[in-house]
């Protein structure tokens, strides 16, 4: 698979795949244990398939464009691409390489995000539903569904300058209210941390009573893990697009 081809693949597939992995495993309690084995290999498979991708993304921009080039891998190089800092650095990248190579300004906005933010959000639930992950997470299922009915357009849509709406936005449950930049930031990419590099072995990281009963902790989510890093990638993919064209139409 060449690199375009990579880029424009959604990382959404893998849900299918772990569901179809684990489907014959059964619902008995003694399968359990699989859950957290399971969830946190899937994970470190989307955020692993992101990651590169940006990095693919921006080396492609680098190839068509020399300033840029020179910007990204001189004066301003990118680290591993994992935090949100660095993806939203490279959405504005790519929409101001569209917007050069269109030799007009482009709007983020013309892609359609409310349709990627209702077919990321189908594809999470129509994945897992009746799957064994959704049994074994049945309660981290249903609060994932309460936190993420409250994603809608408003909190997403409307600022082309960032990925997401830079303010608290969601009705958390109990106290807490966090938006997705929040959310990636203080919970995703922090666990994606401890997972890759393998805290939870020699560092005593279990949560206090006082952070589990936390209005935040509900945050500590797969399913809203995943749905993120989806909606990341579908917007990443749908610009992407919109840059070969422009590239072709230059």
């Amino acid at each position: 698979m060449n690199h375009n081809n990579f880029i424009l693949s959604s990382i959404s597939s893998m849900l299918g795949d772990v569901v179809s992995a684990t489907s014959g495993a059964g619902f008995g309690i003694e399968t359990y244990p699989l859950c957290d084995y399971v969830m946190q290999s899937v994970f470190l498979k989307m955020t692993g398939a992101l990651e590169q991708k940006m990095k693919c993304i921006s080396w492609e921009m680098a190839t068509n464009d020399y300033e840029y080039r020179y910007l990204r891998y001189y004066k301003k190089p990118l680290g591993e691409c994992s935090s949100y800092q660095e993806k939203k650095e490279i959405y504005k990248d790519l929409v101001e390489q569209i917007s050069k190579f269109k030799n007009e300004p482009f709007d983020p906005l013309s892609i359609d995000r409310p349709n990627i933010l209702n077919e990321s959000s189908k594809k999470v639930k129509n994945s897992f539903m009746g799957s064994n992950l959704m049994v074994w997470a049945q309660k981290g299922f249903h609060e994932y569904q309460e936190i993420w009915s409250a994603v809608s357009e408003r909190y997403f849509v409307h600022d082309k300058n960032n990925l997401f709406t830079n303010r608290s936005n969601l009705s958390g449950i109990g106290s807490a209210e966090k938006s997705l930049d929040e959310i990636y930031t203080d919970h995703l990419y922090r666990h994606r941390n401890r997972v890759a590099h393998n805290t939870f072995s020699y560092q005593q990281n279990l949560p206090t009573l006082n952070t589990l009963v936390s209005g935040g902790y509900i945050y500590d989510n797969y399913f809203v893990y995943f749905s993120i890093l989806i909606l990341i990638d579908n917007i990443f993919v749908k610009l992407f697009d919109e840059y070969l064209r422009s590239i072709e139409n230059f």
